[in-house]
């Protein structure tokens, strides 16, 4: 019973629910700028041929399995007063560690898209541009016609960001009530011992991550797409 009684004490704590706000704006942010970035561009390697664009095809595929702790040390280096975006001021700040999850997710949206956009362009980039569709206006339209794997690109990008450590840490310093998010916090409350809030917020990350992704599907699955469809 006491075991029970300080998890329920875990999640009464307002330290717990300020982590997990924190998390879910620097993880969401980070994943959708991914998002909006990565659906086009992969589509877009899809779609045009131009010198190198093998090797950015190449590069996004390269970098899905990018170290989180190489990505955090070189915006350390970068964003640190002695760097060459020092200035900015965005070392241990929730702006910078929304940089380092969009560097991380990027990668795996766009690759994703690029695989999704072009069996898309190979079934129907001809009809497309038989009606008359430029190589621009293609981008949103391979986009909506695989609406799944597009979907399932962006929830691997979140999936990336709201389980990062290495790089946050990093960029974030894992400041309390500031920088701490859920996994930082895990790290630090287990390495304390405090297991009740460091399994309280476990708990809570399976929790969220699992609902956004159901959510996500239950949206696609309402606009009509069909499993298999396109």
């Amino acid at each position: 019973m006491g075991d029970f009684a300080t998890l329920a004490d875990a999640f009464a704590s307002r330290e717990l629910w300020q982590i997990v706000r924190l998390s879910l704006t620097v993880s969401l942010s980070a994943a959708g700028i991914a998002t909006l970035l990565g659906l086009p561009l992969g589509c877009a390697l899809a779609v045009w041929r131009f010198p190198g664009r093998g090797a950015l095809v190449v590069a996004a595929n390269a970098l899905l399995g990018l170290p989180p702790v190489v990505v955090g040390l070189v915006l350390y280096l970068l964003l640190s007063h002695s760097g060459a975006l020092g200035s900015l001021g965005l070392l241990f700040t929730p702006t910078g560690m929304i940089i380092a999850q969009t560097m991380l997710a990027l990668p795996i949206v766009t690759a994703l898209a690029h695989r999704a956009a072009e069996e898309r362009w190979a079934e129907y980039g001809d009809a497309l541009m038989d009606l008359g569709a430029s190589r621009l206006a293609a981008v949103p339209a391979l986009i909506a016609m695989a609406r799944a794997a597009m979907l399932t690109a962006a929830l691997a990008g979140f999936g990336r960001t709201v389980s990062e450590v290495g790089a946050i840490i990093i960029v974030g310093g894992n400041i309390a009530a500031y920088t701490r998010t859920m996994t930082t916090a895990i790290v630090l409350e287990t390495s304390k011992g405090n297991l009740p809030l460091a399994l309280g917020l476990g708990m809570v990350l399976i929790g969220l991550s699992t609902m956004v992704c159901a959510s996500a599907f239950a949206l696609v699955g309402r606009s009509g797409w069909k499993p298999g469809g396109v």
